[in-house]
């Protein structure tokens, strides 16, 4: 069902409910007031009568002809006197007797005092009446014929004003549904034009501060995060393309030169020698982006545990030691840490090893002696770790892009390298809620910050 049937029809049930509730009410109030007012008629002319009987002393020959008379215009009033005793002392109609009194009746009224009720649609009121110090009893009835009219016509008028009422409404809620689901409809149409191909385009929002234009900033928003994610992934491919293409040409070029003709032994050692650095160049390529691919995964689907980084800063550099045994380290702890849970973090240990190689290494293999300085502290709840160099620096202008995949700064020219590994450290020390940040001076030396 569409939001705009479903709009109409909440409308209209909830107008229509108040509608009916109301007009109910009306219906029950004027039915009730009928009731009393009626009532209050039927005790005025059995008082009436009463007093014309036995006051006025008024023949009863004479109250059957006012009876008959009126009768035959109005529903009059059929009215019955007796005593205490239940003897009948006049009555309008007693042919007719519509009432049927019995002594439980009229003993019932002596006691009680007034009373009312319905006998079928005619209401009937019994009151005690006192002349000359005797008790009497008179009942009145009759059929409210005007009355039951009325209502009748209050009934008629209150349904038709019903069935109009919803009809209105019903054309009312399909005019304010479309008033109200216009913007969506022209979103609507705006996002079927956007495509992979051009994800430039955006939605047009209104400039009212509503929900509606809430949802269009938003997703405005969500379309500048996905074109930047696909002009990244563009860009990333096209990288990684690049990366891939140089070692693997420089390898078919090599295996070609050893086919063309037949050399010693020496020129072959040193074609196999070239042909291994550069697919060992490809595999800690391969292995950079599954470490890239990894610390891309939701963080939902990473196990996390409490983890010393004391423990995985050493293994890093033992690590580094193995395949570099040039490499050297100070590592320090401050003395304010007191016990290891200053240095436990809720982190994975190989992601966060693999963000320290990547800097322990650019520390060493940019530096001249080829060590690095590692501090380790705790620091408003956070740990903190400072690792320095005295290497060549990064320039200025390139700190800002150090962390963008592929980048390669100006003192590329002194190492080599593929641009994954800072990238991949920040990307890895964001999935742990933690920052870095870097110092540098040219020519002086580099200091990594990691806070976690």
């Amino acid at each position: 069902m569409k939001i705009k049937t479903r709009l109409i029809l909440w409308f209209t049930l909830l107008v229509a409910s108040i509608l009916i509730v109301f007009a109910g009410v009306v219906y029950w109030s004027s039915s009730k007031n009928r009731e009393t007012e009626f009532f209050d008629e039927l005790e005025k002319e059995g008082i009436t009568k009463a007093k014309l009987f036995l006051e006025a002393q008024v023949k009863p020959a004479t109250l059957h002809k006012i009876y008959q008379n009126n009768s035959e215009i109005i529903n009059e009033v059929e009215v019955a006197v007796y005593d205490v005793n239940f003897n009948l002392l006049y009555h309008d109609a007693e042919r007719i007797d519509r009432v049927k009194e019995t002594k439980d009746l009229i003993d019932g009224i002596v006691k009680k005092g007034k009373v009312a009720f319905f006998q079928n649609d005619w209401q009937v009121v019994g009151i005690p009446y006192e002349f000359n110090g005797q008790k009497y009893i008179v009942t009145a009835t009759a059929l409210d014929a005007y009355g039951y009219a009325k209502l009748n016509t209050l009934l008629i008028t209150i349904v038709v004003l019903v069935l109009v009422s919803l009809v209105v409404i019903c054309l009312a809620g399909g005019f304010f549904a479309d008033r109200i689901l216009l913007p969506l409809k022209k979103m609507n149409q705006e996002v079927k034009n956007i495509t992979a191909t051009n994800l430039d385009l955006r939605i047009s929002v209104d400039e009212n501060k509503d929900e509606l234009s809430s949802l269009g900033d938003n997703f405005n928003e969500m379309l500048n995060r996905l074109e930047q994610s696909f002009d990244a992934q563009k860009q990333f491919v096209s990288n990684i393309s690049h990366e891939l293409r140089t070692p693997l040409a420089a390898i078919i070029a090599e295996l070609e030169l050893a086919l063309v003709k037949e050399n010693d032994k020496a020129y072959y050692v040193e074609t196999i020698e070239n042909v291994l650095a550069d697919s060992r160049k490809l595999v800690r390529l391969s292995n950079s982006l599954l470490d890239f691919a990894k610390a891309s995964y939701d963080p939902s689907e990473i196990v996390f545990k409490p983890t010393r980084m004391d423990e995985v800063i050493l293994d890093a550099c033992q690590k580094l030691q193995r395949s570099n045994q040039g490499y050297k380290f100070n590592f320090l702890i401050d003395e304010q840490i007191e016990s290891e849970d200053d240095v436990v973090v809720n982190g994975n240990p190989y992601l966060l090893e693999v963000a320290l190689l990547n800097v322990l290494e650019n520390a060493c293999k940019y530096s001249d002696n080829e060590q690095c300085q590692i501090m380790l502290d705790n620091r408003r709840g956070k740990v903190r770790i400072r690792i320095s160099d005295t290497g060549v620096g990064i320039i200025e202008e390139d700190l800002k892009h150090i962390f963008t995949p592929f980048f390669r700064g100006k003192n590329q020219m002194y190492k080599e390298g593929n641009g994954i590994g800072l990238p991949l450290t920040k990307k890895i020390i964001t999935l742990h809620r933690g920052t870095i940040t870097v110092e540098s001076v040219e020519g002086k030396g580099t200091t990594f910050t990691i806070e976690i």
